[in-house]
């Protein structure tokens, strides 16, 4: 959704946003069935739970907890657009800060908001907007954004949402003056995150992100999660569907290799771009980095050999984490990326399992002191700091059994 965080982020934001327009393309020339799966009626979706499909934006009075603004009230809150309120851009457009109270409309509990303006030239358009009101205008969760209001006049286009005091976990991941998150900060991020996804996929009519990755990952004061930009979700497959079918869209770098192939689409794909996101989490690396030696630039190649040698393992954590965390944490959130990022979509665990894992690596500091590195590696192939396999289950050469048994869906 662009970065509804401060104003002290908006320079990073506007640098970023350029690469980020890209990301908006489709994946590949490949042509793939058309989005035939999203064609919902409104009466086949009565469960609260559930989200319906509005086609025609006429009809959005449907959800009745959302507040209609007029143009001239968010012209109002943010000053008519003015550049100072900009906190970012993104595919969608520019993001303004706002404030919303009585003196707006009567009636209105005192709030700072995001107000998300559709760039009429953007390559997300009036679609993208329909479909981010459509989920989050019905979707609630600690974990996702809230969508406060929307504004739909002549052909003007605007969202408005909680004011995510932090920004996104991108800036504080990359940005070179951000201080380095914490691994105790990271592991409840990784979580977070991981219970809006979950949430989504565990809806009785499946919701399939699309477009997990750190710019899209929002943080409140107290560094809460909330997943945000819901402009490319989808409803899942239902029935005997095996997969949605729909064009490639995303970023390069997060989406999973069957979908950039196929077009085939499921929860599994979100799951990959979870284990991307862990990746980023526990390195500080980029998911693409062209700045970085060529063996290097893809994070995904890069790693993935190391996940499953214990030997390995400790050379990709971020090395501004030294001693904040313990041997058998590391382990585990290594293996989780290990499994999440799985060649085969059916191996990847579901994203309940996920948060089943990451919940006992809750403030999981450094009771087992890292050793220096060099040192460290001469102890782990006859540690038994790793994780106990689990019964059945069949696990590579030296990656730790951090995921539960996955149950079949």
């Amino acid at each position: 959704m662009g970065n509804c965080g401060t104003r002290e982020e908006s320079t990073a934001v506007v640098a970023h946003s350029q690469a980020q327009q890209q990301h908006m393309f489709p994946l590949h020339g490949k042509n793939t069935p058309s989005d035939r799966k999203c064609n919902r009626s409104i009466s086949d979706l009565s469960d609260p739970s559930t989200p319906r499909i509005i086609e025609d934006s006429r009809n959005i009075s449907l959800y009745t907890n959302l507040i209609a603004f007029t143009l001239f009230e968010l012209e109002t809150i943010t000053k008519s657009f003015r550049s100072d309120y900009v906190l970012g851009e993104g595919g969608f457009g520019t993001v303004y800060k706002g404030y919303i109270d009585e003196n707006v409309r009567v009636g209105l509990k005192s709030l700072p908001v995001a107000v998300k303006v559709l760039n009429k030239d953007g390559h997300q358009g009036h679609r993208e907007w329909l479909t981010e009101v459509n989920f989050l205008g019905q979707l609630r969760h600690p974990n996702l954004v809230k969508l406060i209001g929307y504004c739909c006049e002549d052909d003007h286009r605007l969202l408005v949402y909680e004011f995510m005091f932090r920004g996104s976990l991108e800036n504080h991941l990359f940005r070179k003056t951000a201080a380095p998150l914490s691994w105790a900060t990271r592991m409840m991020i990784a979580l977070g995150a991981a219970k809006g996804l979950a949430f989504l996929h565990n809806a009785e009519r499946p919701v399939i992100y699309r477009d997990f990755k750190t710019s899209n990952i929002l943080l409140d004061s107290d560094y809460t999660a909330k997943l945000s930009d819901f402009g490319l979700a989808k409803v899942g497959p239902q029935g005997d569907e095996t997969h949605v079918s729909t064009r490639v869209m995303g970023t390069y770098g997060y989406a999973a290799p069957e979908y950039v192939m196929t077009g085939h689409l499921t929860a599994r794909s979100d799951v990959y771009s979870f284990g991307v996101v862990l990746l980023e989490l526990l390195t500080g690396r980029k998911a693409v980095d062209k700045t970085r030696p060529s063996k290097e630039q893809s994070l995904v190649d890069w790693v993935r050999p190391k996940l499953s040698d214990k030997r390995k393992l400790l050379q990709i954590i971020d090395p501004r984490l030294e001693s904040q965390y313990s041997i058998r944490a590391a382990q585990k959130a290594c293996s989780l990326a290990y499994y999440c990022l799985s060649q085969n979509p059916k191996a990847r665990p579901l994203m309940s399992d996920v948060v089943e894992t990451l919940e006992p690596l809750q403030g999981s500091g450094p009771s087992e002191r890292f050793p220096p590195p060099s040192a460290a590696h001469r102890r782990l192939p006859g540690s038994n700091a790793g994780c106990r396999p689990t019964p059945g289950v069949k696990y590579p050469p030296g990656a730790a059994a951090a995921v539960p048994p996955r149950r079949v869906r």
